[in-house]
């Protein structure tokens, strides 16, 4: 594509994180790179390429525009320099955040009907001895030991010692009874290195 149109290649940027987010390291630098009129034309495949929210995406290509930094899409056979382009953009701009939200709306239509279905959502619950793992870890048994031994990650142990630790010593589950423990994916109870 920069051969046909006689551009020089200066740099290629590229990023792993989905073009839904707006904060991306690829994304950042090119506009970096633009500021200082590093380059005079941005080549993408595709829109989505760049964002995948029409606001977004015409905030990028508004500061392209306002820097002379011409913008062109080889999928969607667009380029900014003429004003059909400039229209073409918004439209398209569009249909790719509508492609988008019909993806998500047909996600969480599934999740839905899988859940009338009786199907679990999410991780299923694990059935472990809370009083023994509080027990176990208070004893002294180290957070690494007491994970292993009921198969639960380090963070799950640290997320029923704080909980244990915060209820009355009337309410502290007593050892020997079952409980249905979902862990925690909040970052927040791991362990800190000392």
């Amino acid at each position: 594509m920069a051969k046909l149109r006689g551009c020089e290649i200066v740099q290629e940027y590229s990023d792993i994180i989905s073009g839904a987010k707006s904060r991306r390291p690829g994304l950042d630098q090119l506009l970096a790179d633009a500021r200082p009129h590093g380059f005079d034309v941005v080549l993408v495949a595709a829109f989505d390429r760049i964002a995948r929210n029409v606001r977004h995406f015409l905030d990028v290509l508004d500061e392209l525009n306002h820097l002379g930094v011409e913008f062109f899409s080889k999928r969607e056979n667009v380029d900014t320099s003429g004003p059909l382009g400039g229209a073409m953009l918004t439209i398209i701009g569009a249909v790719a955040e509508l492609e988008r939200d019909l993806i998500r709306e047909r996600i969480l239509g599934g999740m839905r009907r899988a859940k009338l279905e009786g199907r679990r959502i999410g991780r299923a619950p694990l059935k472990i001895d809370r009083a023994r793992v509080v027990a176990d870890r208070l004893s002294g048994m180290s957070l690494t030991k007491v994970a292993e031994k009921y198969h639960v990650s380090r963070a799950t142990v640290c997320r029923l010692v704080n909980a244990a630790s915060g209820l009355k010593k009337s309410s502290v589950p007593q050892p020997g009874k079952e409980e249905t423990v979902v862990p925690s994916t909040d970052s927040s109870n791991l362990p800190t290195a000392a």
